[in-house]
């Protein structure tokens, strides 16, 4: 079966000038030969702390970034090298639930009109129907009694609900999610990964991009944990113990990892 996503040996290098006019660039190799399908209706958690590559990967899935070695495919055809033209067209199907939800929500729209005017503007749905589907997926989210209400007056968390619907209404085929938890507690953040993930459209795929391996373990079918730019583990969590020392000490920052530690 074709996977939703596979990204094929890519690499990704950045040139960073240096701190004078006259200074040489330096190259910095972020991503670097890293190879990951996700499947249909797949949750896959893409897991490491910052800087080891994971945002770069996610924003090269999404047509953010381009490669700089390798291979993008989605839904069996080439997404990394079309002309923004091309890609354009096929963008209402994969959709970005941002890191900082307050600065992604326009101040002065309310609760609904953010939901209504993607579904209308990017979707061009009627606007009869658009009012119908809002409603309906703000219920979804809990978010009925907050319909007028402005994002100022949302909490944290219910500021990440109205991201969350904005995507979800539109059904997408594949959701790129970027620490969509930053900034909760604890009770909150497994919340708002309830209602993500429990209201992905059928057959829908999501990479989940997180730190917090704690978080994403109830949630996903696959972890893949990146360090300096590479895979370093892949595991099902539901069935497999991660092994290498790196991911434990995501679960467990205390721990000595050196060997032989108890």
């Amino acid at each position: 079966m074709t996977p939703l996503v596979s990204l094929r040996n890519i690499g990704k290098t950045f040139r960073i000038p240096g701190p004078y006019p006259w200074s040489p660039s330096r190259s910095v190799e972020a991503v670097r030969s890293v190879n990951l399908e996700v499947a249909d209706g797949e949750v896959v958690a893409l897991v490491g702390q910052s800087g080891s590559g994971k945002t770069t990967v996610s924003r090269m899935v999404l047509g953010l970034e381009r490669p700089t070695t390798g291979e993008i495919w989605i839904e069996g055809a080439r997404w990394d090298d079309l002309a923004e033209g091309s890609r354009q067209r096929r963008r209402l199907a994969y959709q970005y639930v941002p890191q900082d939800a307050l600065a992604a929500l326009d101040p002065q729209q309310t609760v609904v009109e953010h939901v209504l005017e993607t579904l209308t503007v990017l979707a061009g749905v009627p606007s009869d129907q658009a009012a119908e589907k809002a409603a309906a997926m703000l219920s979804r989210l809990g978010l009925s009694h907050r319909h007028h209400a402005l994002p100022r007056e949302l909490s944290g968390g219910e500021q990440r609900r109205v991201t969350l619907a904005r995507v979800l209404a539109l059904e997408p085929r594949l959701v790129v999610a970027d620490e969509p938890t930053s900034g909760l507690d604890p009770e909150r953040r497994a919340s708002v990964l309830e209602d993500l993930i429990g209201n992905l459209p059928a057959r829908a795929g999501c990479i989940l991009v997180t730190h917090d391996l704690d978080a994403a373990f109830p949630y996903c079918h696959r972890v893949v944990v990146m360090l300096e730019g590479l895979v370093i583990e892949t595991f099902d969590p539901r069935k497999d113990t991660p092994a290498h020392p790196y991911t434990l000490s995501l679960l467990d920052p205390w721990q000595d990892p050196s060997p032989g530690a108890t």
